[in-house]
């Protein structure tokens, strides 16, 4: 997978758009060509090795450093509110809470079902006192985030708006991902009337994309047919909408 995205960057500009931290992600992929945005895109920082892709298209072959993080000023409060968190989840068994530097994720993929609602009320209760932090939901996940304007559909336009491509008919955005918070970027393409969104499902869901893949797998094979010939990529997507 990582030598299917590495072949990509080197022809178009690739980012990955994740709820972990901006650090954990690129260390974890570890390819310096591509554009990070952690924390639901609250922390976008370019790429520190030059892509091929931009000796194509003319653009300059410096290596960039765009840098977005439009809620510096909740870190303290994260923070404080990580430590009371992670001192509540000591006691159900199971659960986890990262801290994604600009947001939290408090995990119950391996928490017994019995205690989901015992869990969602101790997280709720924490932040009845964090007035400026939501509480959003992914996939056996809660996501605590700074009550602000800006979600991963926010980190796509500005990454195209950085990429010099905002508001222009010649260029094709494509957006996978596989949960809940990734609707938003979704939507951003619907609204656009430009580029697609692939929502990475087994399962029919309602959804903002306009196609699906059924795994991982497929998705590696997505990215390889990108490569090969640019034109057969839709052999290996299923049209919902």
């Amino acid at each position: 997978m990582r030598d299917a995205v590495r072949g990509v960057a080197q022809h178009f500009p690739t980012a990955i758009v994740s709820g972990r931290c901006r650090d954990k992600v690129f260390n974890f992929v570890k390819l310096e060509e591509l554009y990070y945005a952690g924390s639901h895109g609250m922390d976008i920082k370019g790429p520190t090795k030059v892509s091929n892709h931009k000796w194509l298209l003319g653009l300059s072959t410096q290596a960039d450093e765009v840098l977005c993080q439009p809620a510096t000023e909740f870190l303290p409060v994260i923070q404080e509110v990580y430590e009371t968190l992670t001192a509540k989840m000591e006691s159900i068994p199971g659960a986890m809470v990262e801290n994604n530097k600009f947001c939290l994720s408090v995990h119950f993929r391996c928490v017994e079902e019995a205690e989901w609602d015992a869990l969602g009320r101790e997280v709720k209760a924490v932040l009845e006192d964090y007035p400026k932090l939501c509480l959003t939901k992914g996939r056996k996940v809660l996501e605590i985030r700074p009550f602000i304007k800006w979600n991963k559909g926010n980190a796509l336009k500005f990454l195209l708006k950085s990429l010099g491509y905002a508001g222009r008919g010649d260029v094709f955005p494509i957006y996978i991902g596989d949960d809940r918070t990734d609707e938003d970027a979704f939507k951003v393409l619907r609204n656009m009337g430009q580029g697609i969104g692939i929502l990475v499902t087994k399962f029919p869901k309602d959804t903002s994309a306009s196609y699906s893949l059924r795994e991982p797998a497929e998705v590696k094979h997505f990215y390889i047919s990108f490569q090969r010939e640019y034109m057969c990529i839709y052999i290996y997507v299923t049209y919902i909408k």
